[in-house]
């Protein structure tokens, strides 16, 4: 099994993505360990000298000027995490939970928290033996972090997982796995749930994903406008150079023209219709922009997933703690409402390729697809389930970081709502996808209709494509149970395969 070492440096989103099985263990780098070490000896100093210091021995947020005993300190931290791990509704999956740990780990490795080395290492323990908390997925507001789901990852409260045992009550699945609840140290609470892990862990997955479907939906579209006799001269690198934007010009030139449809000279050759429409020549503005604000996305998210988030920080080279705000997540939430706009074009444009897809007065076509029609509605109904995920994105689009409310008796008085953002980002990816998978399915069963007339051959980038399709889904000749063939065009998307196929995509 491969161990994944952690040090708050170089932590990617592909990495802590695949920390959501359970074929990988973590540790520490040696240096991080240090880190460690030598931010806790910090808060061990303050509490021999007896200084007053927030987090450590005064209450939290609105309590922090009150003052607390040297006895009741590991009581105070305690308290904070029972407290906190108030977060409501569904659980997020095992997986993000696994993820949500180790990236907090991850943050704790960079030794501005003050965490114990015997905290920590029972936290990796837990990891390494499938242990993990279940998390609710509302509650966080993004700053002072996400509190909430943050201190449902503490051990030994509430349900808890492993694969001994399944979901069940925190002290069965510790004690099935020869572990005990966490015995907290004195700043140890307010440690584990200051960040914006929950933000970066969602917003993480939601990233590779769209990142994996915007390549999918370039070579998807090329196969919808091939099929349907679109124009190649749209796609002229001299067009999109002249306006310079990168990743216009790369979905122009290399996704679509170069590799895929400029060996085609039958696309120039008709001149019946003398433009095509836009969700044929526009791709290359629309995927473009998606291409670049992924790109935007991600330059955020790689710098917050490895950022000390915590407040107070703890400055082992200074030998001091200050109080900050690096705990807001306004960075990671504005990003991830970007990402969720820039997905949802792509889904919208597809949507529109469907309907053309499946309208006779534009494809040339069989009504919906369909063979026998009247008898058999074909992707009628198909292209209805993809209306419907285009609209309810909509909705989701609407940014929740331009949202703030005051919190606790006006301390925190502005917050990021980066939580909302990522999970619905999140969402909005999953409905791009089966809206892909669907106009992938229909330009399939479009590209088949047409080589049955016998006048069309396309590229063999794009017959690979068709052909790896029908490796799992045969031509539909007549009606049949549609949702499962949907699901498996979908899953061919997500898996990346259909990326894969087309090796050149950027």
């Amino acid at each position: 099994m491969e161990t994944v070492f952690l040090n708050g440096q170089d932590l990617t989103p592909e990495t802590l993505k695949s920390l959501q099985s359970f074929e990988s263990k973590i540790d520490l780098t040696e240096s991080a360990w240090e880190a460690v070490k030598n931010a806790r000896k910090v808060i061990d100093k303050v509490l021999d000298e007896k200084r007053t210091v927030y987090g450590i021995n005064t209450g939290f947020g609105k309590f922090c000027r009150v003052l607390v005993e040297p006895e009741r300190l590991v009581e105070l931290q305690n308290n904070l995490i029972t407290s906190h791990a108030c977060g409501v509704g569904e659980c997020i999956p095992v997986g993000q939970a696994r993820a949500l740990m180790a990236l907090r780990i991850n943050i704790l490795a960079k030794g501005f928290s003050g965490i114990s080395e015997e905290t920590i290492s029972r936290m990796i323990k837990a990891f390494n033996s499938g242990v993990v908390s279940q998390v609710p997925a509302r509650g966080t507001v993004g700053a002072s972090g996400d509190l909430a789901p943050l201190a449902h990852i503490a051990l030994g409260y509430g349900k808890m997982y492993s694969p001994k045992t399944g979901i069940a009550a925190a002290e069965e699945v510790l004690a099935s796995n020869d572990l005990s609840k966490l015995e907290l140290k004195p700043k140890e609470g307010l440690a584990l749930i200051n960040g914006t892990q929950f933000i970066s862990t969602i917003g993480s997955e939601a990233l590779v994903r769209a990142e994996n479907l915007r390549k999918s939906a370039d070579v998807i579209a090329a196969i919808t406008i091939d099929t349907l006799s679109g124009k190649v001269y749209a796609f002229d690198n001299v067009i999109h150079e002249a306006k310079k934007h990168k990743g216009q010009s790369i979905v122009a030139s290399v996704n679509i023209e170069l590799p895929v449809l400029s060996c085609r000279n039958s696309f120039s050759d008709d001149h019946t219709n003398y433009q095509d429409p836009y969700t044929f020549r526009c791709v290359p503005t629309v995927h473009g922009v998606a291409l670049d604000s992924i790109k935007f996305v991600r330059s955020i998210l790689a710098v917050e997933l490895n950022s000390a988030t915590d407040n107070p920080m703890i400055l082992a080279s200074r030998d001091r703690t200050i109080s900050c705000g690096n705990f807001h997540g306004e960075y990671p939430a504005k990003a991830l409402d970007i990402l969720a706009i820039a997905v949802q074009d792509i889904a919208n444009i597809s949507e529109r390729r469907i309907e053309r897809l499946c309208n006779p007065s534009c494809s040339g076509l069989p009504a919906f697809l369909a063979q026998e029609g009247g008898i058999n509605s074909g992707f009628m109904m198909s292209h209805v389930t993809a209306s419907a995920l285009v609209s309810e994105n909509k909705g989701l689009c609407h940014p929740s970081s331009t949202d703030s409310l005051s919190t606790s008796a006006g301390t925190e008085d502005h917050v990021s709502m980066g939580g909302w953002a990522a999970r619905k980002a999140l969402q909005v990816v999953k409905n791009a996808e089966h809206v892909l998978g669907i106009e992938l399915l229909a330009a399939c069963q479009a590209f088949d209709l047409k080589e049955k007339e016998g006048h069309f051959k396309s590229t063999e980038v794009l017959t690979n494509i068709r052909n790896l399709v029908r490796e799992h889904i045969t031509f539909m000749d007549k009606d049949r149970y549609l949702a499962e063939d949907m699901e498996k065009s979908t899953e061919l998307i997500v898996s990346g395969l259909i990326a894969d196929q087309a090796q050149f995509i950027q």
